[in-house]
């Protein structure tokens, strides 16, 4: 399956776990040794099975199967050969084998007709009226989608609603047997080290049990602007996506959605959604079909130890505002661009990530206390939560590989970096806004503290600690006065594409 955006050393083995309908054997088989004792096995304290949790919960678990229409036939698709008798429809064998006998007759697969494309996943039902709780990416551009029972009985399931942000989707089937539905648990209450259970799909094996432990909370593997999740080793696999994480009291505490594997298969660090976040979705995708969440208006950024260090803060904790939206709650509230926002409607915000999550659960329209730092002084406001609409998010090209000037203007160096005044033909050449104000970045020495933190040719300064810089000899004299208060860094902030960013650079003691 696709690899999911990651930092890097985890972009090529973060991989969602929705499956391919057919899985390749890993190989022969050979005698398994002889178990040692179970007292052996198991830590003190251990529960000595998790049988009675998985014969209650393995009728709520339901293994869904997707298809994608086929690719309308082409001039060089060439006539589907017969189908011939094989292991049966969905088995994991299937697809294997009957490539293998394409392959010994000289049929190659390319000269097939295409076929529908098909996934596999895992869900659990939710309500015993037929709702049933899935991955988004597992039911993503599906034609068809089908729910199969855990007793066998294979149903066709409608699409009620999905939510990208934090891949979840609802669906709903029509069963004339009474339904088994999982119940929820408190994902706040599990501690690292607590039991879970994880029953799914893995590779179209469908009703399999495996046990762990919650390693971590809070995991942020950037698929989202809501990255909360839980760790566990429990081991699962392509095909658990969507399928429940239990605690032993089998209650749901997680849905499970992602693992880190070189190999792509389970190696101990599998990621679930928690229960405290994907109930209130889950519910408001099965009553309206959509998500309704909170909006502020302000793009926010991490508070480093650098920014920290800048801002005259003891420690690196909030979340700094890089812009805000004049007609949206917060600028209408009295947010500045440069102030910290540290708590939120009573909850304390000590990572920037934390902020979108909670204005998202805020109810719309109420109006919330909004504690903020601003020029090291502590503050309060009052904003009224709006709406977040549906946006598409732009790709923007960087500025790097913009034009030199052909045109001779004044520079002047300053931490490493090459600047100039704003004119009419640098805004051109490196395509800046007509409404941004700054000094621009010319030239970026390659061993700088600057390169080293990004900045690029292009780049406008619009503030250095927290004042305009209109000069270079503006910046000039602002890192003089921070180098006098003894300060090791000074906040600059920078627009690129219309996009703004702090950045802390070093004072170095040397010019250019």
């Amino acid at each position: 399956m696709a690899a999911s955006a990651a930092p890097a050393g985890l972009v090529a083995a973060l991989l969602v776990l929705a499956a391919p309908a057919f899985a390749q054997d890993a190989g022969g088989t050979s005698p398994a040794p002889a178990a040692p004792p179970l007292a052996s096995v198991l830590p003190p304290n251990a529960p000595p099975t998790f049988a009675e949790l998985a014969e209650k919960q393995l009728d709520a678990v339901v293994f869904i199967s997707t298809t994608q229409a086929a690719p309308q036939d082409g001039p060089q698709a060439g006539p589907r050969g017969p189908e011939r008798p094989g292991f049966p429809p969905g088995s994991p064998f299937e697809e294997f084998f009957r490539e293998f006998r394409d392959r010994q007759r000289g049929q190659p697969q390319q000269q097939q007709a295409p076929r529908p494309t098909a996934a596999l996943g895992s869900g659990f039902i939710i309500d015993p009226a037929g709702f049933v709780v899935t991955n988004s990416h597992v039911v993503s551009e599906a034609a068809e989608i089908s729910v199969t029972m855990h007793d066998g009985t294979k149903l066709p399931a409608k699409l009620v609603g999905v939510d990208g942000p934090t891949d979840l989707a609802v669906l709903k089937v029509d069963s004339r047997k009474p339904l088994v539905s999982a119940p929820w648990g408190d994902s706040e209450a599990l501690r690292v080290g607590d039991w879970v259970v994880a029953i799914g799909n893995p590779f179209g094996l469908g009703g399999s049990v495996t046990a762990g432990i919650l390693s971590a909370r809070q995991r942020d593997i950037q698929q989202g602007p809501y990255d909360d999740y839980l760790q566990t080793d429990a081991s699962i696999n392509r095909g658990n996506s969507g399928g429940p994480l239990y605690n032993l009291n089998g209650e749901v505490i997680g849905i499970n959605t992602a693992i880190y594997s070189p190999t792509g298969g389970s190696v101990g660090i599998g990621f679930a959604i928690p229960s405290s976040i994907a109930r209130p979705v889950i519910e408001q995708l099965r009553d309206h079909g959509q998500v309704r969440r909170g909006w502020l208006g302000v793009q926010v950024q991490s508070v480093t130890s650098d920014i920290a260090e800048s801002l005259g803060m003891q420690e690196p904790a909030g979340a700094l505002v890089t812009s805000v939206s004049p007609e949206g709650p917060a600028g209408k509230g009295g947010v500045r661009q440069g102030d910290v926002i540290t708590r939120f409607n009573g909850e304390s915000i000590e990572q920037m990530r934390e902020l979108p999550r909670v204005v998202a659960a805020t109810k719309i329209g109420s109006a919330v206390p909004l504690e903020l730092l601003r020029e090291g002084k502590a503050e309060t406001l009052t904003v009224t939560v709006g709406e977040l609409e549906p946006q598409e998010q732009v790709a923007l090209s960087g500025s790097s590989g913009a034009p030199r000037p052909e045109t001779t203007v004044d520079t002047k160096q300053v931490l490493g970096l090459t600047l100039s005044q704003l004119t009419p033909g640098l805004r051109d050449s490196f395509s800046i806004n007509p409404d941004v104000e700054g000094v621009v970045v010319t030239e970026v020495g390659d061993a700088s503290a600057a390169s080293e933190r990004g900045i690029e040719a292009g780049d406008v300064i619009v503030e250095a600690g927290q004042e305009p810089v209109k000069t270079p000899e503006d910046l000039n004299r602002l890192v003089d006065d921070a180098r006098s208060q003894g300060r090791k860094t000074v906040l600059m902030l920078l627009s690129r594409d219309g996009d703004l960013r702090y950045v802390p650079m070093p004072i170095e003691d040397r010019k250019g």
